[in-house]
C-alpha cells in the first residue's frame, strides 16, 4: 500500500514521542485523536488565525479548514491534501501542518475529500479540484494572493496534488488549468506506483484506463507548474523512486522540478518534521518555504534546468 495505511500495524501509545513515531498508524486507528491532541497542543500560537469548517462543496458535504498568518497581505496560498491510501484520514488530524505553514507566512487550506469505498477514482479528484477553486476564489478573504496558489500533498495526497498539476482534465472541470497554479509540492508522494496492491485495483480500476490515468507521471508534458518533490530514502511505504522518476520525466520534458532526498527519513517522519520541535532529519518546512517564496529561484539553487536570469 503506498498511502499512509496498508502495511502499517496498529499501535496505541501514551506519550507524544511514541505517538509521533507511529503517527500515520494512529491516523488509521482509534488512537488518532490522541496524536492529534498531542501535536495540536504544541502548535497553538497567536500568530495563526484558524477558520474551520468552511464548506466548499455543499452537494457532497465537504468542508475545509483555513490557517492564515495574522494580518496576512498577499501571502502565498497552499492547499494541502493529506494521505491515507485514499481510504482514510481527516483534515483535523493535520492541524500541525496548517499551523506550521501559516506561522511562516503561508495561508493554508486543508480540505477533506471523499474516499473509497464511498467513491472511486476519479471522484475524489473532483473534490480536490473544487477545493482548489474555492482557494482561488476566496484567497484574498484570508490575506492570500490567488496568483500564488500552490497544491501540496503527502503520500496519496501527493498523488492527488500531482494529478491536479499535471493532468489538465481535473482543473478544467472547475474552469482552471495547471498553469493557474504557482507550483506543486509533493511529500513522499505517489507518482508512479504500479503495479497496484491492496485495494488499489478497486479504487482506480484494474484496467488499462485505470492504470494509466492514476499515474501522475503519465501526464508530464513540460507545461505543468514547477514541482518540488520531497522524499525520504528510508521510506518503505512510497519508495523514493516515485519522486526520482517524476523528476527525471519533468526534466526530460524541459519542465521545472526540484528533487530533495532526506537520508534516513521514513514515510511518517518527512511530514512530522513540520510539527514544532520535530525535525526528524528532514528539512521539509525549510525546503517548502523556499520553494513557495520563489519556485524558479529554488530550482536554480538546486542546479536544475532553469537558466539564470
Amino acid at each position: 500500500m503506498i498511502g499512509t495505511g496498508g502495511r502499517l500495524g496498529n499501535a496505541c501509545v501514551a506519550g507524544l514521542r511514541a505517538a509521533a513515531a507511529c503517527a500515520l498508524t494512529l491516523a488509521l486507528t482509534g488512537c488518532a485523536d490522541l496524536f492529534y491532541r498531542a501535536v495540536d497542543a504544541l502548535e497553538a500560537t497567536g500568530a495563526v488565525v484558524r477558520t474551520p469548517d468552511r464548506v466548499f462543496d455543499a452537494d457532497h458535504g465537504l468542508a475545509l479548514d483555513v490557517y492564515a498568518p495574522r494580518a496576512a497581505q498577499a501571502a502565498p496560498v497552499v492547499v494541502f491534501f493529506y494521505g491515507g491510501s485514499w481510504v482514510a484520514g481527516k483534515r483535523r488530524w493535520y492541524r500541525y501542518v496548517g499551523d506550521a505553514l501559516a506561522a511562516n507566512g503561508v495561508v493554508t487550506l486543508i480540505p477533506d475529500y471523499r474516499k473509497y469505498p464511498e467513491v472511486r477514482f476519479p471522484a475524489f479528484m473532483g473534490d480536490a479540484a473544487r477545493a482548489v477553486r474555492y482557494a482561488r476564489d476566496h484567497a484574498a478573504e484570508f490575506g492570500g494572493d490567488p496568483k500564488r496558489l500552490f497544491v501540496m500533498g503527502h503520500s496519496a495526497g501527493g498523488q492527488i496534488a500531482a494529478l491536479l498539476a499535471c493532468d489538465r482534465r481535473h482543473l478544467a472541470a472547475v474552469g482552471l488549468a495547471p498553469r493557474d497554479l504557482a507550483g506543486m509540492i509533493g511529500v513522499a508522494g505517489a507518482y508512479a506506483f504500479l503495479p497496484f496492491v491492496d485495494a488499489e485495483p478497486e479504487i482506480f480500476g484494474d484496467d488499462p484506463a485505470g492504470r494509466y490515468d492514476s499515474q501522475p507521471i503519465n501526464f508530464v508534458d513540460g507545461d505543468e507548474p514547477p514541482l518540488l518533490l520531497l522524499a525520504g530514502d528510508a521510506d518503505d511505504e512510497v519508495p523514493p523512486r516515485n519522486a526520482e522518476a517524476m523528476a527525471e520525466r519533468v526534466h526530460a520534458m524541459n519542465g521545472v522540478a526540484v528533487l530533495k532526498r532526506y537520508p534516513g527519513v521514513g514515510h511518517a517522519g518527512i511530514l512530522l518534521a513540520l510539527a514544532r520541535g520535530r525535525h526528524a532529519g528532514a528539512a521539509t518546512l525549510a525546503d517548502t518555504l523556499a520553494f513557495v517564496a520563489d519556485p524558479l529561484a529554488a530550482a536554480r539553487h538546486a542546479a536544475r534546468l532553469v537558466p539564470a536570469d
